[in-house]
């Protein structure tokens, strides 16, 4: 494994930290987890669903980032227990911290104090808004504060956060990147260092191109549902006449000539209407229409033709039928705890290195 000689010690909680030290494990390495023994550990130990087994010491949504872990339960306040986090950390390669920058000073855990004793030691912090400011932060507020949530949802109606904890992620991705550049430095000069990023920040940096279309174009993006600013059709979704739902992302004249031939609306595709990306945007609605009348004529089958055509498109599925294609089964990593039940989680390293 890339990281089998690498020790990462894991002072975080919930998901975008805990996420950071997964990608580590799965790569090799040995990841110290660090859990506060006052409050029962993670919190998210205990963010269960109605189904889930209240007495089991962990919840699913636990078990998603923390897999083959060294868990440990300590109390920071306490110095018995403060002397076991130093020597885990004093051996340390790397150490994962959302600590808030005052907790983690009290606590004798902020990057100052631990290089003390760990001089090479690459510190990686999670923050809300910045390691100045002590606002907490929870990703739908921060889906709210950075555009998300008002550009998410159908026209007209209320806004939608997203069902996965994003800007977590997408914060994690960051620290990643953050930390392997760290590594890559400090093989060059032996140096260690602290590596930190915002909730904020990330979400910002992943406005992409809806950033862009204000700044540049000052267009607002608005509620849309699945559909796209820029091409059409693309995320509009339709329904066959045997009931199965269908999207389209269609980016080309060439895609969408095919289209209209697969499902037996050719006559679209010769209306100058339709007949560039940039009318097809201007004419959407008028588009749409036609299109949910043609998929009303086809069934399911239809996909496999389209597909067949070169034309990108899927049917919607529900996660159960997601894990009963062999793509997604050969991403789950399973892990015993005791004699309790197999813990089930997706990887989340899924990149190849030959």
């Amino acid at each position: 494994m890339v990281f089998k000689d690498l020790v990462v010690v894991e002072l975080a909680s919930v998901l975008a930290g805990p996420a950071v030290g997964l990608f580590f494990r799965e790569l090799g390495a040995k990841v110290i987890k660090i859990e506060n023994k006052v409050t029962g550990g993670d919190v998210t130990r205990r963010w269960k669903l109605p189904s889930e087994n209240p007495d089991l010491p962990y919840s699913s949504y636990y078990c998603s980032v923390n897999w083959k872990k060294d868990t440990h339960f300590l109390d920071l306040t306490q110095e018995e227990d403060v002397q076991v986090a130093s020597e885990f950390i004093s051996n340390a390669d790397i150490v994962i911290s959302n600590f808030r920058p005052v907790s983690a000073r009290k606590l004798g855990m902020s990057y100052e104090q631990l290089k003390a004793i760990n001089p090479g030691l690459i510190f990686g912090l999670i923050t809300g808004y910045g390691a100045d400011n002590p606002l907490p932060a929870f990703d739908v507020v921060m889906q709210a504060e950075t555009g998300f949530l008002y550009m998410c949802g159908a026209a007209g109606g209320p806004s939608v956060k997203m069902p996965v904890a994003l800007i977590d992620l997408l914060a994690a991705h960051q620290l990643k990147e953050g930390i392997l550049t760290a590594l890559i430095q400090k093989m060059k000069t032996g140096k260690g260092g602290c590596v930190s990023v915002s909730l904020y920040d990330a979400a910002v940096a992943s406005l992409a191109n809806q950033a862009t279309n204000w700044l540049m174009a000052g267009h607002i993006p608005e509620k849309m549902g699945t559909q796209h600013p820029n091409i059409a059709p693309y995320g509009d979704i339709f329904l066959t006449n045997d009931g199965k739902e269908v999207v389209l992302a269609v980016g080309t004249d060439r895609q969408f000539q095919m289209l209209c031939k697969v499902i037996g609306a050719e006559s679209l595709g010769s209306q100058a209407a339709f007949a560039s990306n940039a009318a097809r945007v201007q004419n959407r609605h008028a588009l749409v229409a036609h299109l949910k009348e043609a998929f009303g004529t086809v069934d399911a089958d239809v996909l496999e033709r389209l597909k067949a055509a070169g034309v990108p498109c899927a049917e919607i599925k529900n996660m159960k039928q997601v894990f009963e294609t062999k793509m997604a089964q050969d991403l789950i990593l399973e892990e015993k705890k005791g004699n309790e039940l197999i813990t089930k989680r997706v990887k989340t390293v899924v990149f190849d290195m030959k």
